[in-house]
């Protein structure tokens, strides 16, 4: 047996599926991380009060929001995952390569709103494809998923904020689009398109192989009367409205009330997207041995604590250096969390299910820019961390009350 097997329970040849996806995730992140960069000098120059530029993230969530009403369902009725991909892919770069010609917030507000549909048309087929291909190794599968996500959004303030350095923004945006464009023709050239290929040696399922949408409708309202499935949504709304708060004022913050210019504000947000690039595979696979309850809530306690002392450092280094930490407690919880909606729901609802937890996410994603912005403007930026460390608080506290499941809780054998 291998080290990488060892490690990981894959040989290295079978893992050209995740890697793919993973490059593939890493490109809505790419779109994400990029506008998030340029969101302080689109606000300079348009003059956008803190509100308002919260107002233009909240649009990113609020598309993901309606774009779960119907991408889980498309996913599993249809069963063509990796065509949604690839047109996810390609709707994002097309957008994103908009904001060179966009005038003013109303003409930014459309091409925003698409990227916010091309982040969660992505997630269903993708977490379902790998789910469904790599049942026996599903934690560590969605962790180089998740890795692939912190590594976008660790290159794209990178790449963005050196690059803003000599260019305008619309010129970073058109710039931006290219990489992204590029990943959609590797996915639709080598992604392959059957789940059939598994290592526990299964039959299998076609991706290309749906069902009824009569099997559909009953299988999704047993969903959502699972008090786990909601519990967990609950988990996993409330941790990704204090990611969006941060990704929404950190930058503000830095560039603000710390005076951080472009590269260095760049810098330290990857450095952030880093520390989850080191921490997604470790806690997923990780979460295959012991469960993943306690890898969820240690995560979890850990950022609520990060982000309530980060308003007591007012060194910019060591502000940095909070983030790091932060960046690693807070997103080596992301893929264990997916990874624990689909051991809890049926193969075949696994877009579905992935389209709830992700439409519960963006929910609440949408009120943190809005009321962070709101409290940044009645009472200072450091009072939105206050109100992002509350999230995470009451997050803790709905995963106690979540119900145990024997099937979550160890390993499997």
């Amino acid at each position: 047996m291998s080290v990488v097997q060892r490690l990981t329970g894959l040989h290295w040849r079978e893992q050209g599926p995740i890697v793919l996806v993973g490059m593939g995730h890493g490109a809505t992140h790419w779109l994400l991380g990029t506008f998030y960069i340029l969101l302080p000098f689109i606000a300079r120059q348009l003059e956008l009060s803190y509100t308002e530029a919260g107002l233009l993230v909240s649009a990113v969530h609020m598309s993901s929001f309606g774009t779960n009403l119907f991408s889980g369902l498309v996913v599993d009725v249809t069963g063509r995952r990796v065509p949604i991909l690839v047109a996810s892919l390609s709707i994002g770069a097309l957008a994103m390569g908009g904001f060179s010609t966009a005038h003013g917030v109303w003409g930014l507000l459309p091409l925003v709103v698409l990227i916010g549909c091309t982040n969660n048309l992505w997630h269903p087929a993708a977490i379902s494809y790998l789910s469904r291909r790599f049942p026996e190794t599903r934690g560590y599968a969605l962790s180089i998923h998740a890795l692939g996500a912190n590594g976008g959004d660790a290159l794209a303030p990178l790449a963005i904020g050196a690059a803003l350095l000599w260019l305008s923004w619309p010129q970073a945006a058109m710039a931006a689009c290219v990489p992204t464009l590029a990943v959609a023709l590797i996915l639709f050239i080598a992604l392959p398109r059957s789940t059939a290929q598994r290592q526990d040696g299964g039959g299998g399922a076609s991706s290309s192989e749906g069902m009824s949408l009569a099997a559909y409708w009953r299988g999704l309202t047993a969903l959502v009367r699972d008090r786990s499935v909601l519990s967990l949504c609950l988990v996993a709304a409330l941790r990704t409205m204090t990611q969006a708060g941060l990704l929404a004022f950190l930058p503000l913050y830095l560039s603000n009330d710390l005076g951080a210019g472009p590269l260095y504000l760049g810098a330290a947000l990857a450095a952030m997207q880093a520390s989850g690039v080191v921490a997604a595979p470790i806690a997923g696979a990780w979460s295959d041995r012991i469960g993943r309850r306690p890898i969820v809530l240690a995560g979890l306690s850990a950022s609520t604590v990060v982000v309530a002392s980060l308003v007591l450092i007012g060194n910019t280094e060591v502000f940095v250096a909070g983030i790091s930490v932060l960046g690693f407690v807070l997103f080596a919880v992301r893929p264990v969390i997916h990874s624990w909606m689909m051991d809890l729901t049926p193969p075949n609802l696994g877009g579905s299910a992935t389209s709830l937890m992700f439409g519960s996410q963006a929910i609440l994603a949408t009120t943190a820019p809005i009321v962070g912005g709101m409290i940044a403007d009645t009472w200072g930026l450091v009072s939105v961390f206050y109100f992002l460390a509350g999230g995470l608080l009451t997050a803790n506290l709905a995963l106690v009350l979540l119900p145990l499941s024997a099937k979550t809780e160890t390993a499997e054998p």
